[in-house]
């Protein structure tokens, strides 16, 4: 079968086109921008295209299917010529459905913990050797590719974003996947580029409860309450509501305590204990035996950025983060402040997406850094412009945090020069980003953090 990526380049585009190519098919794609790690992966499976930009010549009559990326536009002169030659079109989301229709699907959605509860569920199901098919949007330990797909597994596991699925398909990708066990987690407003106002993004998990299929079944977070009111919409039969597990701190070290017996995670925080509650509803319905689950949990050291440990000496440690939403921002830190209380925590957050550039929403960003005992935010005046988005002031950002003692920057070496000066005050560095601070190789930058 002979599919073409348009957009090849994007984070799980090229994951999906080197596991398509795994599988056997014959995978070509094209993209106008390709970055690090994804030029070097497409590299090294031979899928990494000749020349940058869009090449119509490549479609023709024996192209099976295109599957086209986000990054790509209506425009795009070779999904015209996909459309001109009446050759089939699939987001990534349909393609994966249509991989993975006669199999149990199941779908983490919600406004955070997609990514570390998938992640929990395909740790723990490789460590029972099972089989099975998966999507999600981040690198784990222990897996080459961040799709998998088998002939042998009759089960599938999907983190389920709520963003658009293409250009030419406007609804959520997790949609798509038509879940038979569906998981809810925390709801909070993002994306405001798409969704511009609350209600907007409440239909995006609204429209879809509402048209669940009876026999269907939902795992929603019992301690949101917005996530507790979406659930009231299910037209499922079955709701199971998850909260907590309950851990103790020992030593740094998070304990479960389940049937008697102690359980030593190597993750931590209120949000991460959730997540694990989140993860165990799922994989009991997978037929996973609770001892099982939290042995197999106590290997479980996260998704990559999401509470990433990138270094430490014996006085120092450096973690990175995903955190780009208010509430997100502020768990983070809590979750951190919680763990190292005898210790000084700077957090950096960067201002990256859409709507945390967005004037009308930062003020949702008050308060939510007070807990560090130093903090920055970092902006970058030439991804505003990229962005065709309107630049924001230093004292706009620190009005909207209404933390007195935040330092904004917006140069990325003058951030560089402040987090080194800092660093003989610092016993907890974390850097929370959907970006990458203004082109600041983070691991470097860590290394001589922990050498001051």
């Amino acid at each position: 079968m002979n599919i073409h990526f348009i957009a090849i380049g994007g984070s799980i585009m090229h994951n999906l086109a080197m596991a398509l190519h795994r599988k056997g098919y014959n995978v070509s794609g094209s993209d106008d921008e390709i970055f690090e790690p994804a030029k070097s992966r497409l590299f090294s499976d031979g899928l990494l295209p000749d020349a940058q930009g869009w090449f119509p010549d490549k479609i023709t009559a024996s192209t099976h299917a295109v599957i086209l990326g986000m990054h790509a536009r209506k425009d795009n002169p070779e999904l015209i010529r996909a459309l001109v030659l009446n050759i089939p079109v699939y987001s990534f989301p349909e393609f994966m459905y249509e991989q993975t229709k006669n199999k149990l699907r199941v779908a983490v959605a919600g406004s955070h913990g997609k990514t570390t509860v998938t992640a929990m569920v395909l740790h723990v199901l490789k460590s029972l050797h099972r089989s099975f098919d998966y999507l999600v949007g981040s690198g784990i330990e222990g897996f080459d590719t961040m799709v998998g797909l088998s002939a042998d597994s009759a089960v599938a596991v999907f983190e389920g974003d709520e963003y658009l699925s293409s250009p030419l398909d406007l609804r959520p990708k997790f949609y798509h996947y038509q879940p038979q066990i569906l998981l809810l987690n925390g709801i909070a407003w993002d994306h405001m580029n798409v969704f511009p106002t609350w209600q907007d993004y409440i239909n995006a998990f609204s429209n879809y409860l509402l048209q669940m299929k009876s026999s269907d079944i939902l795992i929603y977070n019992a301690i949101d309450d917005e996530a507790c009111k979406l659930a009231e919409l299910a037209s499922c039969n079955t709701k199971i509501g998850f909260t907590s597990v309950n851990a103790r701190q020992e030593n740094e070290n998070s304990i479960v305590n389940y049937n008697a017996k102690d359980y030593k995670l190597g993750i931590f925080g209120a949000h991460n204990m959730s997540n694990t509650a989140a993860a165990f509803e799922i994989c009991k319905l997978l037929s996973v035996q609770p001892h099982d689950f939290f042995s197999a949990m106590e290997s479980f050291r996260g998704a990559a950025r999401r509470l990433q440990l990138i270094t430490e000496n014996e006085n120092k440690k450096v973690y990175l983060d995903f955190a780009h939403s208010p509430s997100k921002v502020k768990a983070t830190i809590d979750a951190v402040k919680g763990q190292y209380s005898n210790k000084l925590v700077l957090a950096c957050f960067e201002l990256h997406t859409f709507s945390s550039l967005n004037s009308s929403f930062l003020k949702e960003y008050v308060h939510t850094m007070e807990n560090a005992d130093f903090a920055m935010v970092f902006f970058s005046e030439q991804v505003l412009m990229h962005k065709r988005m309107e630049l924001l002031q230093i004292e706009q950002v620190k009005d909207a945090f209404a933390s007195p003692n935040l330092l904004v920057i917006k140069d990325s070496q003058n951030l560089k020069e402040l987090l080194l000066q800092k660093a003989h005050q610092v016993d907890i560095f974390l850097l929370m980003s959907s970006g990458n601070f203004g082109g600041l190789d983070v691991k470097v930058l860590a290394n001589e953090l922990l050498s001051q």
